[in-house]
C-alpha cells in the first residue's frame, strides 16, 4: 500500500513539474518570438528609422509596417494631451482615489480608463503618479499622488497598474494598455516645495520612503514603463543617472520595460543641469544611462535630443554608440509587439462623434466619490442635514458651481482631467436632492482669483434668509496642480473673510472643500461646526457631496496626507524621527507642533469602538510569522465605514527608525451594534528594517504593533510583539 502512495504521490509531481515547465515555456515562448521579430526588425532599419522610433508619437513606419503608438495620461480617466474630445469618464483624482483606502475601486477604475483608452486608439499612458508626498503641500502635485506613506502608495499603485495593464494572460490585451509609473525618484522630496525643485536626500531616506511604490510595481504589476523626475539625486540629473537607470532599476529591482523621459528632460541636460553643452551630449548621456523615448509634447523642435538631426552626424561618426540606439529602438519595438500593435489595423478616430464613456463607468465614478469624502468635524452633530426640518438652504462659495469652459476642461475636476459629457457640481447636486422640498438661495460671494468683496453682501443676505448653509471653498486647477506651486498654505483670495462673513450670521454651517493640497484652514476649523474633505471627485461630484450632506451616505474616507496648521509648520507628515524631549525641546516656541488633521483621520456620522489587539503568537523568529486582530463595533446608531490601520515600530534597533510605519489597512462595513474581527499579517515584509548595510533584515528584539483609526496616537491601541 506505501509503494502504491509513493507512486501516486510521484506521478502527481511529475505532471504538476511538466505542468508548470509547460507554463513556464508557453510564457517564455512568446517572449522569445517578440524578441526574435524585434531583432529581424531591427536588422531591417535604418539609423534614421530606428532614431524616429525614439520619441512619444513616433509616426507609423510605413515601408516596415511599423505601426503608431499612441498615448494619453490617465490619471484618473482619460486625458489626451493637448486634445479634449472624447467624452471620457473623469473619476476622482488620485489623492481623492486613494482617501477610499480601497485598492480594488482604483483597480477597477484604471480597467474601466484601459477600455476607454482603446476605443481611442490609445495603448500607452504616463500614470500612475508613484510620488510619495513629503510632507510639503506648497508642491502643487500632492493631488496627483495617492498620499504621504510608501506602503498605502504601493498598495494603490499595484492596484492601478494591474487594472490598467492586466494580468496574466490579459497583460497588454486588446482592453488593456501600458501604464508608465512616474517620476523615478523623489520627485516630491524638494526643498522649496517647487515642481522640479532642487532636491537632496540620502540613500537610506530614498531606499526607505520612494523606493517602495517602484518596488512593488516591478515585482508585484509588472510595470511595462517607468518616467525619471526632472530632478537629480546625488548631483547627477534623474535622466543621465546610471545608477538609479540601471544598477537600481534593472539589476537590482528588475525591471525590463520602456523608459520614457519626462517632458524635454534629455535636452535639459544642457538647458536645466547645464552639464551638456549641446544637445547631441544631452542626448548621448540619456541614451548610455538607458532612457528609450524622448518625450517632447508639442514637438518643439529646439526641445527635442531625440532626432536624425541632433543625433544621425555622430552615431555615423561613432558606431559605436549605435548599440545604444538599438537597444532603446528594440524596447520600444517590444513594447508595440506586447500590446498587439504590429496585429491590427490603425484605430481611425472620429473628434466629433467619438464617445469613449459609457454610463456604467459614470455610475462607478459617483459610487468611487461617495466613498472618497472625508468628514473632518461635525460639532453638535450639524450633519447630516435633515430635509424634513429645513424649509431654505443657502448654498454659497467659488467652488460651489462651474460652468463648462470654453476651452480645456472644468477646473474643479483637477489637474490631468479629459473633459467629460457633463459635470455635476455641487450646486447641481444639492438641488437635484432636495428637488421642491427646500428653496435653494445661492449666492458665488467671491471669485477664487480676485480679491473683490462685491459678491459679500448677496451671499450674506442668502444666508440671512436660509435656515443653513452650505460654504464651497477651497481651490482647483487654478490654484493648484503640476507647475501651480505657493508660498502659503490659507484659502486663495477672500474665501477666508467670506468664511467669517457668513459665520457671523449665526447660521449653521456646512464647509465643503473642493481642492487639491492640505491647506492651514485654521479658522475653518475652528468656528465652522462641520467639514467635509472632498477633494476633487470627479465628474459627479456634486452628487456624492449631497449624498453626504443629507445622510444618503455615511463618509467613511481617511486622509492620505496631513494638513498642517501654516506654511511653517511644513513639511509636515506622520513619518517623522524621534524629537527631543523635555520642555522647549522638539516643539516650536509658539506654535503647536501637531498636524491641523492627521494622516489616516476621519470621522463618521457613527461611532466605533476597538477592542485590545491579540498576536495568534506573541513571540516569533526573525524568519517567523504571525498575525494581529483587533475587534471593532459599530457603537452608534448608523451603518457606518471604518479604515482599520495598523503601523509598527522596531523599538531598539542598529539604525534609526520612524516612530511609526503604516503596514496594513482594511475598510470594512458595520451595521449598528456589529462587531468585526480584523487581521493583519506580521511577517518579514511588515517587521524589516533597512540595516546598516542598507540590507533588508528583521532584528530580533521587541515591535511596538499599533492599530486604530488613525496615526494620531489617541487613536491607536498598542502591542508588544517579541522577535527572539
Amino acid at each position: 500500500m506505501r509503494r502504491i502512495l509513493l507512486i501516486v504521490l510521484f506521478t502527481n509531481l511529475f505532471i504538476a513539474c511538466n505542468s508548470e515547465q509547460n507554463s513556464d515555456t508557453s510564457v517564455s515562448k512568446k517572449d522569445k518570438e517578440i524578441a526574435n521579430k524585434v531583432q529581424d526588425l531591427i536588422g531591417t532599419m535604418t539609423l534614421e528609422e530606428k532614431i524616429a522610433e525614439m520619441t512619444q508619437d513616433a509616426p507609423a513606419n510605413e515601408r516596415l509596417g511599423i505601426p503608431y503608438m499612441k498615448y494619453a495620461e490617465a490619471l484618473h480617466g482619460v486625458w489626451l494631451v493637448l486634445d479634449y474630445y472624447g467624452n471620457t469618464t473623469v473619476y476622482p483624482q488620485a489623492i481623492a482615489a486613494a482617501s477610499t483606502w480601497q485598492p480594488e475601486l482604483v483597480k477597477k477604475m484604471a480597467s474601466q480608463t484601459a477600455l476607454e483608452a482603446r476605443t481611442l486608439g490609445v495603448t500607452h499612458t504616463y500614470s500612475p503618479n508613484l510620488d510619495v508626498i513629503s510632507g510639503d503641500p506648497r508642491y502643487g502635485r500632492v493631488e496627483e499622488s495617492y498620499g504621504e506613506d510608501p506602503y498605502l502608495v504601493s498598495r494603490m499603485g499595484v492596484a492601478f497598474i494591474q487594472g490598467l495593464q492586466g494580468m496574466g494572460d490579459e497583460r497588454f490585451d486588446e482592453n488593456h494598455v501600458m501604464a508608465t509609473a512616474k517620476h523615478f525618484i523623489g520627485y516630491p522630496e524638494n526643498r522649496r516645495g517647487i515642481n522640479g525643485g532642487f532636491s537632496d536626500m540620502s540613500e537610506r531616506r530614498l531606499r526607505e520612503v520612494y523606493l517602495p511604490p517602484f518596488e512593488a510595481a516591478i515585482k508585484e504589476a509588472k510595470i511595462g514603463s517607468l518616467m525619471p523626475g526632472h530632478q537629480d539625486y546625488n548631483g547627477v540629473p534623474n535622466h543621465m543617472n546610471t545608477w538609479l537607470l540601471k544598477d537600481i532599476l534593472r539589476d537590482e529591482l528588475g525591471f525590463d520595460g520602456l523608459i520614457v523621459s519626462d517632458n524635454n528632460d534629455i535636452a535639459r541636460l544642457g538647458t536645466m543641469h547645464f552639464i551638456a553643452e549641446t544637445r547631441t551630449e544631452s542626448a548621448i548621456l540619456g541614451l548610455k544611462a538607458g532612457v528609450d523615448m524622448d518625450l517632447v509634447i508639442g514637438k518643439i523642435e529646439k526641445l527635442a535630443a531625440y532626432n536624425s538631426k541632433v543625433l544621425k552626424d555622430t552615431i555615423t561618426k561613432n558606431p559605436e554608440l549605435e548599440k545604444y540606439i538599438d537597444k532603446a529602438t528594440s524596447r520600444i519595438l517590444t513594447a508595440k509587439y506586447q500590446l498587439g500593435l504590429f496585429d491590427a489595423a490603425p484605430k481611425e478616430i472620429d473628434t466629433k462623434t467619438i464617445i469613449a464613456g459609457t454610463k456604467e463607468h459614470q455610475d462607478f465614478s459617483y459610487e468611487m466619490a461617495k466613498k472618497a469624502i472625508i468628514l473632518l468635524k461635525n460639532e453638535n452633530n450639524v450633519l447630516p442635514l435633515d430635509l424634513s426640518k429645513i424649509k431654505s438652504l443657502a448654498v454659497i462659495g467659488p467652488n460651489a458651481h462651474e460652468n463648462k469652459p470654453k476651452k480645456g476642461t472644468y477646473s474643479l475636476l483637477g489637474g490631468y482631467s479629459g473633459l467629460p459629457p457633463f459635470y455635476v457640481s455641487a450646486l447641481d447636486g444639492i438641488k437635484a436632492k432636495v428637488g421642491d422640498k427646500v428653496k435653494i438661495n445661492y449666492a458665488k460671494g467671491c471669485d477664487l482669483l480676485s480679491n473683490s468683496k462685491k459678491g459679500f453682501p448677496a451671499a450674506i443676505a442668502a444666508a440671512k434668509k436660509s435656515d443653513a448653509v452650505v460654504l464651497v471653498i477651497g481651490g482647483s486647477r487654478k490654484t493648484g496642480g503640476e507647475g501651480v506651486d505657493r508660498a502659503d498654505l490659507d484659502l486663495y483670495g477672500v474665501q477666508k473673510e467670506l468664511v467669517k462673513a457668513i459665520h457671523k450670521t449665526g447660521k449653521p454651517v456646512v464647509a465643503v472643500l473642493i481642492n487639491g493640497r492640505p491647506l492651514s484652514i485654521n479658522y475653518v476649523a475652528e468656528k465652522i461646526p462641520s467639514i467635509l474633505e472632498t477633494w476633487y471627485l470627479g465628474m459627479r461630484s456634486g452628487d456624492a457631496i449631497a449624498d453626504a450632506i443629507f445622510g444618503d451616505i455615511n463618509p467613511g474616507g481617511k486622509l492620505t496626507v496631513s494638513f498642517p496648521r501654516s506654511v511653517g509648520q511644513v513639511p509636515v507628515t506622520y513619518l517623522e524621527r524621534p524629537d527631543f524631549i523635555g520642555s522647549g525641546k522638539g516643539q516650536f516656541k509658539n506654535a503647536d507642533k501637531s498636524p491641523l488633521f492627521p494622516f489616516g483621520f476621519g470621522l463618521s456620522y457613527t461611532t466605533f469602538k476597538y477592542g485590545s489587539p491579540k498576536f495568534k503568537n506573541a513571540t516569533i523568529s526573525a524568519d517567523g510569522d504571525t498575525t494581529i486582530s483587533v475587534e471593532v463595533t459599530n457603537t452608534g446608531d448608523r451603518t457606518g465605514d471604518e479604515v482599520v490601520q495598523m503601523y509598527v515600530r522596531d523599538d531598539f534597533a542598529s539604525v534609526g527608525r520612524y516612530n511609526k510605519m503604516l503596514k496594513g489597512f482594511e475598510r470594512i462595513s458595520l451595521k449598528p451594534g456589529e462587531t468585526k474581527t480584523v487581521t493583519f499579517q506580521l511577517g518579514f515584509d511588515e517587521l524589516n528594517i533597512l540595516n546598516q548595510q542598507m540590507k533588508k533584515e528583521v532584528e530580533p528584539g521587541t515591535f511596538t504593533i499599533s492599530v486604530g483609526a488613525s496615526s494620531q496616537e489617541k487613536d491607536l491601541k498598542k502591542a508588544i510583539l517579541r522577535v527572539k
